[in-house]
C-alpha cells in the first residue's frame, strides 16, 4: 500500500468536530469559529450537506499552539 493511500484512510477515519465542538474547546462563539476558516486560521472541510467540519488534530495543534503561547508571555521591556 502507498503512502499516499495510507495517509488518506488516516484522514478518513479521523474525527471530525462541528464549529460548535470546536468552539468549546476555544470558548469562543460558533460564528467566531466560522471566521477563524474563512480567514484560513483553522483548516476546515465540507460535507456533502455544506456544513463545515474541522480535523481534530488540526484543532489540538492549534489549541496547543496557543495555550503555549499564553503561557510564555514574551517580555516587552
Amino acid at each position: 500500500m502507498t503512502a499516499s493511500i495510507q495517509q488518506n484512510r488516516q484522514q478518513v477515519s479521523e474525527r471530525l468536530l462541528t464549529p460548535g465542538e470546536v468552539a468549546s474547546l476555544f470558548r469562543v462563539d460558533p460564528k467566531t469559529v466560522t471566521r477563524w476558516a474563512t480567514a484560513g486560521r483553522i483548516g476546515s472541510i465540507r460535507t456533502p450537506g455544506g456544513h463545515r467540519r474541522f480535523r481534530e488534530s488540526e484543532v489540538q495543534a492549534l489549541l496547543a499552539t496557543l495555550t503555549t503561547e499564553a503561557s510564555h508571555p514574551v517580555d516587552n521591556r
